[in-house]
């Protein structure tokens, strides 16, 4: 055999080796999230790239953060998969994300992330609390039946975010402001009613007068209209993948529950109803139980 017969021979050896190491090797999934260091209440972005081997499909892919299911869907081609996620208001220093790929032999792989959560510097001389005047009943030692009755409204609107997960997504589109007037209030805000009760503003607040137009973030179906105690009248969109956006202190609802609304469609009327200092608009997301940023979901633009 000739010096070149061997040197052919050897790299169609070499080539076959190759390709056959190729063929059956699994290349480790990676998840990345972003932003890798997000305030308490953010909604952050997940993608999951995961390579399918051949005779070894991808079957199903598994994911949690902050005890919450995560929804991935299929993004730019088939190893790569989106999801979000929500950060809870009450987080310390990390929330850790989660995400098992399952393959039809059965073996799996799991992939782990991290969101950092900083610790915000407080300017000297700034106040800690926005002080606010309502009707002295929304500020007063509550009795037992008002109180039994804020915390069944706080209970029915965490299981709207549950069920939430089970909804189909419903949009493809990006989330818009349900107002288009200036923002009043920002997320996180801390306020004092009348000088005695302290909260913290979990939603955004939009100027408006009474009968201003209020519009569907994105598309979805009503889950609950009601007249809360401290919310006014409410309007809850259940947009599938866990995502729910409810709009507070309405003068009047457009909607009912069961009603699919499109993307901008006109749900209420801006109002002065429930515990406000003033006819606005507030606006608030969940991710399942969790409550974040509205704005995020409007920051996330198409694709997510």
């Amino acid at each position: 055999m000739t010096p070149s017969s061997h040197l052919i021979r050897g790299l169609i050896i070499v080539g076959i080796s190759t390709l056959a190491l190729s063929e059956g090797s699994t290349q480790q999934p990676r998840l990345a999230v972003s932003p890798v260091i997000a305030a308490p209440g953010s909604v952050v972005r997940l993608t999951l790239v995961a390579s399918p081997v051949r005779g070894d499909s991808i079957v199903a892919i598994r994911g949690e953060m902050a005890g919450e299911p995560l929804h991935f869907l299929n993004g730019d081609g088939a190893e790569v998969w989106r999801a979000i996620g929500g950060v809870p208001v009450d987080a310390a220093d990390s929330v850790e994300a989660r995400v098992v790929i399952e393959r039809s032999s059965g073996s799996s792989d799991t992939s782990l992330a991290s969101v950092k959560i900083p610790r915000p510097p407080r300017r000297a001389g700034s106040p800690r609390r926005r002080p606010l005047s309502v009707a002295p009943r929304f500020t007063r030692p509550l009795d037992a039946e008002t109180q039994a009755r804020i915390d069944r409204e706080n209970a029915r609107a965490r299981d709207v975010g549950r069920r939430a997960h089970s909804t189909q997504r419903q949009w493809t589109d990006s989330f818009l402001r349900p107002r288009s007037s200036a923002v009043t209030s920002r997320f996180g805000t801390g306020r004092m009613f009348n000088g005695r009760v302290a909260s913290r503003h979990l939603g955004v607040d939009f100027g408006g007068g009474v009968g201003a137009p209020v519009r569907a973030a994105n598309r979805g179906v009503v889950a609950l209209v009601d007249d809360f105690f401290l919310a006014g009248k409410v309007v809850y969109v259940d947009h599938g993948g866990g995502v729910v956006t409810g709009y507070f202190h309405l003068s009047r609802a457009l909607v009912s529950p069961g009603d699919t609304v499109e993307r901008s469609q006109e749900i209420g009327l801006v109002g002065a109803s429930g515990r406000v200092t003033g006819p606005h608009l507030h606006w608030s997301a969940r991710y399942g139980k969790l409550t974040v940023n509205p704005l995020d979901l409007v920051a996330l633009g198409a694709g997510w």
